[in-house]
């Protein structure tokens, strides 16, 4: 893989199209495997009652807009190092790593303080059934004790992914996975002697998972080239703020644009509450299967990043025009074709998540919403890939809250409330929202495209 990304030559579309897939593939089953613990976390979860369901469902809709936003600001990391891996500029990638070490636990000590001061006041705003709330608050609790270790891992995870490496990065999730859904089962069901948890297993799950994959990151980063030539962890240089400002003031950013997309689904999921515990297991449940096939516009989006940030920092400004367009097309063919096949079978997708009934009732009408907003999601993420690569992020910063917040919440909102759809008007208004961040993104990138060619000239 590292060989893909120095070789000089991009002699036609088909190169580019090997080379697509050669970084894509391993992304989308590290993205797929990642999913899949949630997967696992709600599935499991669901079968113990719908109560665990909708506790492990709050708990999630509070922690995953943070937790990916404050990874989304770790992952600026990707564009900077392929950028001065394209320009050759090795020297200075380890000490990027290296103060990148800093910053990431900064950044958790944050998170964590956070979900200290304001996880408490907001169960309590939110009136939920006891056990619910308790499932919820333990939940959080538990998953809370992987975060450092998941922070100075996703470091390293850049590191590796912005080589191209992301072999890698795969073979570490499909490792670490295995060992998630068995520590689900044993916490959650209860197993060799330990006492069942219910939906907070799923946390104590999840962290453990955390912790396994730093350490396997770390071993990579030892033992394999060219990442152990970096000598990362041979000594820490001084905190430099310069660099950390110089990568926060691209990280945030990106975080906060990832925050505006994840948000506006836990703000849907939280809205849901009003309609029940039936209708918050159903909607959890379809929103986990949204996340599930999300991951193929996810994984392209990454892969744009990686592939255009390296031809950027060689300036090679057209090949990653090239590149951008092979993976626009790819995507919604693939995604186009994913969707009609799983419209005709959302009822045997509806029981493998729930034995309630009501639950499948509700659910079956979701995934078919669920389709059309990965329909419009496979236009918008490689996009998002696209501009990142370029270092372009602040502009999709704002476009993301207009697009999210100012128009997608308020639509979902209006049709929720004074549409016959209920609970399905939300997502109606997160289709609407994604739609128009879509148009958005499609009309800033051909501006900093015709930019930077204009700039080569």
């Amino acid at each position: 893989m590292r060989a893909s990304l120095t070789n000089r030559a991009y002699p036609s579309y088909r190169t580019k199209a090997k080379r697509f897939f050669s970084v894509l593939l391993p992304i989308f089953v590290t993205q797929i495997a990642l999913t899949a613990t949630g997967f696992f976390d709600t599935v499991m979860s669901g079968h113990v009652s719908e109560q665990d369901l909708a506790g492990v469902a709050v708990g999630s809709n509070l922690f995953m807009p943070f937790f990916g936003s404050f990874l989304g600001i770790i992952s600026v990391l990707t564009p900077i190092v392929a950028q001065l891996h394209g320009a050759g500029k090795r020297e200075r990638i380890d000490f990027v790593v290296r103060q990148g070490f800093y910053w990431s636990l900064g950044l958790a000590g944050v998170f964590l303080l956070l979900g200290i001061f304001f996880v408490p006041a907001i169960l309590d705003v939110l009136a939920l059934e006891p056990k619910v709330r308790q499932v919820a608050a333990g939940y959080l609790l538990a998953i809370a004790v992987g975060i450092v270790p998941i922070f100075l891992a996703g470091v390293l995870r850049n590191l590796i992914d912005a080589h191209g490496c992301t072999r890698l990065t795969m073979i570490i999730t499909l490792v670490t996975v295995p060992i998630n859904v068995l520590a689900n089962y044993i916490f959650i069901y209860g197993a060799w002697g330990i006492p069942a948890f219910g939906g907070i297993g799923a946390g104590i799950g999840s962290a453990i998972a955390f912790s396994l994959n730093f350490l396997l990151n770390v071993l990579v980063v030892l033992t394999i080239e060219p990442f152990r030539s970096y000598h990362v962890f041979r000594s820490l240089p001084r905190p430099d703020l310069a660099e950390w400002k110089r990568a926060l003031a691209l990280g945030i950013p990106i975080g906060s644009t990832m925050f505006c997309e994840m948000s506006i689904f836990s703000a849907v999921g939280l809205f849901m509450t009003v309609y029940g515990t039936t209708v918050v297991a159903a909607h959890q449940a379809a929103m986990n299967f949204t996340t599930l096939v999300y991951m193929i516009p996810l994984s392209a989006s990454m892969t744009l990043t990686i592939l255009v940030g390296f031809e950027v920092g060689a300036r090679r400004f057209l090949e990653a025009a090239d590149y951008i367009r092979l993976g626009r097309l790819l995507t919604f063919l693939f995604e186009g074709t994913l969707a009609i096949v799983l419209v005709q079978f959302r009822e045997t997708i509806a029981a493998l998540y729930t034995s309630s009934p009501d639950v499948q009732e509700l659910l079956v009408v979701f995934l078919v919403f669920a389709v059309f907003l990965q329909l419009t999601d496979s236009v918008d993420s490689p996009l998002q890939g696209a501009l990142r690569g370029y270092k372009d992020v602040h502009v999709t910063f704002l476009l993301a809250i207009i697009s999210y917040w100012v128009i997608g919440l308020p639509a979902g909102w209006a049709i929720a409330n004074f549409t016959a759809l209920g609970p399905y008007g939300y997502w109606c208004g997160l289709i609407i929202g994604i739609a128009f961040g879509a148009i958005f993104l499609s009309v800033r990138l051909r501006m900093v495209q015709r930019r930077c060619l204009e700039a080569q000239q």
